[in-house]
């Protein structure tokens, strides 16, 4: 069990990451992993999409036009930079949250738990020996890359969990003290 701990004490996010990403055995694993989190009456609040390989440049031209409805002037760099943003991992995950009327699960709560499956499948990645880093951004609040994504009305984007292999090595992160955070009632 240290091992464990370990993992979950030490995990941050990787801003670089290169191929090889998880197999689909592996993302088996990880999508095993997300089917664990907390889920009140068994709603199953969540869905996943891979977009890897080729894909990864479509969705890319569907970031860029997200840009240009939100900013029809956006210069060449920025059009540049949204193009190539799926183009950072070798895979990239979305994590959709699925929102169900129910008379004891708000829609808030369903939201939560698509977040645990998502930091889920990063703390699944990094045990198989990956990394990751979770981003929305505008892209995630935009009806026109949700359409793209064929979401349905009742559904939103959580997360890009962009994956694949470290590429570098780990930021240092800051020691934090539990007791900061912590209070006493």
């Amino acid at each position: 069990m240290p091992d464990v701990l370990q993992c979950l004490q030490t995990r941050n996010s990787a801003p670089r990451l290169t191929a090889p990403a998880p197999s689909r055995e592996q993302l088996d694993e990880l999508l095993q992993a997300a089917l664990r989190a907390p889920d009140h009456a068994w709603l199953r609040p969540w869905r996943f999409i891979a977009i890897e390989g080729e894909r990864r440049e479509d969705f890319g031209e569907v970031l860029e036009r997200c840009l240009l409805r939100r900013d029809p002037a956006a210069d060449s760099s920025a059009r540049e930079k949204a193009r190539a943003a799926p183009l950072r991992a070798p895979l990239v995950l979305v994590v959709v949250a699925r929102l169900q009327e129910h008379p004891k699960v708000p829609s808030d709560e369903q939201r939560l738990s698509a977040g645990c499956a998502a930091h889920a499948i990063l703390l699944a990645a990094e045990t198989l020996g990956y990394a990751g880093i979770w981003r929305t951004g505008n892209a995630a609040l935009d009806p026109y890359v949700a359409s793209a994504l064929g979401l349905e009305s009742n559904e939103e984007v959580i997360a890009f969990l962009y994956l694949g292999t470290r590429d570098g090595n780990p930021k240092n992160l800051p020691a934090l003290k539990p007791a900061d955070f912590l209070s006493r009632w």
